[in-house]
């Protein structure tokens, strides 16, 4: 993704989500994911999707069953 793309997306996340702790990172590397992080850390990735002249943009969020709290 593109750094316009990236804050275009990342601003409107921070939007729909209500929190500014939002943020998404670049890839380190050629096509590496695109990482989605709050307060730093990453909790998922974003892609990006062209097919027939339209973008979209899909978030993978992913919960990790050691960071659920015990019951």
């Amino acid at each position: 993704m593109k750094p316009a793309e990236i804050q275009a997306v990342q601003a409107h996340l921070r939007r729909l989500l209500g929190t500014q702790k939002l943020t998404i990172r670049a890839a380190q590397t050629r096509n590496g994911p695109v990482e989605l992080l709050v307060d730093g850390e990453t909790i998922g990735t974003v892609d990006r999707d062209a097919e027939d002249g339209e973008v979209a943009y899909h978030v993978t969020i992913s919960v990790l069953s050691e960071d659920l709290p015990l019951n």
